[in-house]
């Protein structure tokens, strides 16, 4: 019998870790934005990370469903991983992100 077929595989489990949330956020590695574009694309580009880094925060914490995830959660969630708080807007996107989620 060959080596390899007596060797255990590694677990390779897909099952979700717990992420600690009394961590503060640490981002990745930012690279510049492209020039020449309008403020708005700008504004608009920023708010969605935003939105897309509170909405992976609160589907980590236990938050699935956008009901639950009213603007105080969501800001308060923003305090916790070290984030400004977010705007109404910015709250209204995160929510639309979860209901793309599922």
């Amino acid at each position: 019998m060959p080596a390899a077929a007596t060797k255990p595989k590694p677990n390779r489990s897909t099952a979700r870790r717990p992420v600690p949330m009394d961590l503060p956020y640490a981002p990745t590695a930012k690279r510049p934005l492209p020039p020449g574009r309008p403020r708005d694309w700008y504004i608009t580009h920023n708010r969605r990370l935003k939105a897309m880094r509170l909405a992976i925060a609160l589907l980590d914490s236990g938050v699935y469903v956008p009901n639950q995830a009213h603007n105080e959660t969501i800001r308060s969630t923003a305090e916790r991983v070290g984030i400004r708080p977010p705007s109404d807007t910015t709250c209204h996107m995160v929510r639309a992100l979860m209901r793309y989620s599922r």
